[in-house]
């Protein structure tokens, strides 16, 4: 998602908590790994990867000159044949401690088999941040988190259309890479701002990863 669909995604937010609540905890996520120049794990449960999100993060790391944002992604099964940067298993987090930060990111359940290693890894002095559907195990051992929005049921008002844990990563990703907070942007009707988003969130780009 390049500079300009997220720019449509925050008009599209402007008025609600998540423009804020994003950019806080991309905060987090720069403050944790900037002091010590790297050692950024990312990692999902078994079930969900989140090669975007590491695929976002290491093109923002580039753009804004912030190494220290890319990741290496840590992944329950590494298949054959891998390159490197993406043959990188659980075994990893064993070696995790202080100096290094964990984000992990998952829209269920992580796994008690995930929440021991995280767990170890927190006890061994790695700073442990959560993006994820609101998992309360997760969130206990996490120093920080930051949970999307639950799907609203039909018929009924919530969250903003399209606003999942993809879009929030999306978000979290940008302002992790910016200097400062966006500008406030003047009120539109939200009618309009569904429009503009609408005809901006089209074909995103193929997976570089």
């Amino acid at each position: 998602m390049d500079a300009v669909r997220v720019a449509l995604l925050r008009e599209v937010l402007a008025g609600t908590e998540w423009v804020q609540a994003t950019h806080r905890f991309a905060g987090s996520l720069r403050s944790s790994v900037a002091p010590h120049g790297g050692g950024l794990l990312l990692v999902g449960s078994a079930a969900y990867e989140p090669w975007h999100l590491a695929a976002h993060l290491d093109d923002e790391a580039a753009w804004s000159g912030l190494p220290e944002l890319s990741p290496t992604l840590v992944r329950h099964r590494v298949p054959g044949g891998a390159p490197a940067h993406l043959a990188v298993g659980l075994g990893r987090l064993a070696a995790a401690g202080r100096g290094e930060t964990l984000l992990v990111v998952t829209p269920g359940q992580p796994g008690a088999g995930l929440l021991e290693r995280v767990h170890d890894a927190r006890r061994n002095g790695a700073t442990v941040l959560a993006l994820d559907g609101g998992d309360r195990d997760l969130h206990a051992l996490a120093h920080d988190a930051l949970a999307a929005p639950p799907a609203p049921p039909d018929g009924t008002d919530g969250a903003p259309a399209d606003l999942d844990l993809d879009t929030v990563q999306h978000l979290v990703s940008a302002a992790a890479g910016e200097n400062s907070l966006p500008a406030p942007r003047r009120h539109r009707r939200f009618r309009d701002r569904l429009a503009r988003l609408a005809d901006g969130l089209t074909a995103p780009p193929p997976p570089r990863w």
